[in-house]
Order: structure tokens, then C-alpha cells, then sequence
């Protein structure tokens, strides 16, 4: 299969680039810089020039391939805290390509987040994948993924867990959260830390990519999650170990100032469960552990 990657050249393109290539798939990534390309050619994908903003180079790579996974975000916006402009230019180009793909019956798997059933208030146990929303952040785009079913799309998408994390994570929520302890002196969490993070390791992640490429049904929300719920506490605390300092609690109005853009995020109790994605994908995590993988010691070194 021919296989067109958005955000082929970040973290979790870095994994899936290799598990496409090693089950026997061709893989053309989108790259917006020099240093993009010369990542997407080095794991042996062809390099496709342009960015999220390109709507017709996405259109018409979309339209040449056999499938589309797409991982790319404007994480640089959300960084910055424009978390609505991220969110309106991921529609837009996930729309254009759904379009160029309608009536094909190609693959297209998008991404989401599993911290979205969190904050549309699933509260009392965990989220699973047929927790849906009418609209939102991010939850507008991945449903129009799953409507694109409905016009000969085999669709599906991905809800990724806040932590996607291993030595291919230097941009992620836990390297943040690492860079927020040096600076403030303590690894810190929200309250009693006793919400819960769910997480996965990038390269099981990259393997349900994967299979929900090559035999996702239409329409099918999946979630890519080892450990269904983390205590931030022991996230906190395995940080802690790492960096030789001490935990602390934060309180919620000190947030801002200890944990940054992921003052929004670190509060929130989001255990999820992936059990029917495991039964229909066939899917069962191998990698480490959350807190097994920060205390091998590669997020400090």
C-alpha cells in the first residue's frame, strides 16, 4: 500500500515510519522544513514538501495514495496557548483531504485525544471508545473523519492519551512536565494527585496506526492505551526520582505558573479503557509501562 503520512517527521511519525516500512508498505511523509525531509528520508519514505496550510499539496497527495494517516498537529500553536486556531486549521485540512478521498474506499485514519471525554465530563469510570460528543475542541474533526464513512471513506480514528511517551519523546507532555520540575525546583501535581492519566508507548502506538490502517472498519473510534489510568502523582514522583528533587503539591490557582501551557492538562482525571480496541484490532501493548519507561532513565539524559 502507498501511504501518505502527515506530521511524518515528529514523534510519533518517527515510530510509524519504520512499522509501515517493515510490514511491507511504501510511505510518503509530509515535511514543511529541510530538517523534516531529511528525518522522513533517513527512515525510507519519500518526502513530500509542504505543511497543513498546503491544501492542495494535501489534496492531491491524499488522492495519488492508497491511505492516509494523519498524526500532524499545530502543537506550536497549542503551546502557545491558541488552542482554537490548532483546532479550526486541523478541520480545514483534514476536510480537504476526506474530500479528495470520498467515494474511494480508502483508508484515512485521523488523530484525536483521549482527554477530550474528560473534559466533555465523563466522569466515575473510564472513557471508552463509544463515548461520543456533538462538538468541540478537536471533537468537531474527528467527527467529520467518522462521518467520512458515509461517503465511501473507510475512516477511523486514533485517540491518543495525553502521555505518548519513550526514547523517541522529546516534545511531549512528559518531557514538559520534566522541563516545569528543573524550573520550579520540585516535581509538582495538582491537588492530591490523585487524577489519572492514561498512557501509551509511542512504538505500540505506531502498530495500531498500523492495523487500523490496513483493517479498521468504517467508522471506528479506537484507542491507543496501555495503562488505562496513572495516578499524577506517581508521575510526579517518578520525575522526582529522575531528577534527584523532592515532589510537591501545586495549588490550582498556582498552576499557571507552575506547569505553563500544561496548566490545563495536569488536573485532569481522564482513566480510559481500550478494551474494544484490543478485541477488534487484535491490539495488545507489549512496550513499558508510563512509569517503568520515565524510570529507565531516557527522559533525563
Amino acid at each position: 500500500m502507498q501511504v501518505f503520512v502527515t506530521g511524518a517527521s515528529g514523534h510519533v511519525g518517527s515510530a510509524v515510519i519504520p512499522e509501515l516500512v517493515a510490514a511491507g508498505h511504501a510511505v510518503a511523509g509530509l515535511a514543511r522544513s529541510d530538517t523534516a525531509a531529511a528525518a522522513i528520508a533517513d527512515r525510507g519514505a519519500e518526502v513530500i514538501r509542504g505543511g497543513l496550510d498546503d491544501i492542495d499539496v494535501l489534496v492531491d497527495a491524499s488522492r495519488r495514495a492508497d491511505g492516509v494517516l494523519h498524526l500532524a498537529f499545530k502543537h506550536d500553536l497549542m503551546v502557545t496557548g491558541d488552542l482554537a486556531a490548532a483546532a479550526d486549521a486541523d478541520l480545514i485540512a483534514v476536510n480537504a483531504m476526506l474530500d479528495a478521498m470520498a467515494g474511494s474506499g480508502k483508508p484515512f485514519v485521523g488523530t484525536s485525544g483521549t482527554a477530550l471525554i474528560a473534559m466533555m465530563g465523563i466522569t466515575g469510570r473510564p472513557g471508552a471508545e463509544d463515548d461520543t460528543f456533538g462538538q468541540g475542541y478537536r471533537i468537531t474533526t474527528e467527527n467529520a473523519i467518522i462521518a467520512a464513512a458515509d461517503r465511501g471513506v473507510r475512516s477511523s480514528v486514533l485517540r491518543l492519551p495525553p502521555s505518548v511517551h519513550s526514547d523517541l519523546d522529546h516534545h511531549g507532555f512528559v518531557p514538559g512536565l520534566i522541563g516545569f520540575a528543573r524550573q520550579n525546583g520540585f516535581a509538582g501535581y495538582l491537588g492530591d494527585g490523585a487524577n489519572r492519566w492514561p498512557a501509551v508507548h509511542t512504538r505500540d502506538a505506531a502498530r495500531l496506526y498500523r492495523l487500523a490502517l490496513e483493517a479498521a472498519p468504517a467508522g471506528t473510534r479506537l484507542h491507543a492505551v496501555g495503562d488505562d489510568g496513572v495516578a499524577f502523582r506517581d508521575i510526579a514522583a517518578a520525575i522526582g526520582r529522575g531528577l534527584g528533587i523532592d515532589t510537591a503539591a501545586v495549588e490550582p490557582d498556582d498552576a499557571a505558573e507552575r506547569f505553563g501551557y500544561l496548566a490545563a492538562f495536569v488536573g485532569v482525571d481522564n482513566p480510559t479503557s481500550s478494551a474494544i480496541t484490543r478485541e477488534l484490532m487484535d491490539w495488545k501493548p507489549e512496550a513499558p509501562g508510563l512509569i517503568e519507561d520515565i524510570d529507565a532513565g531516557h527522559y533525563f539524559r
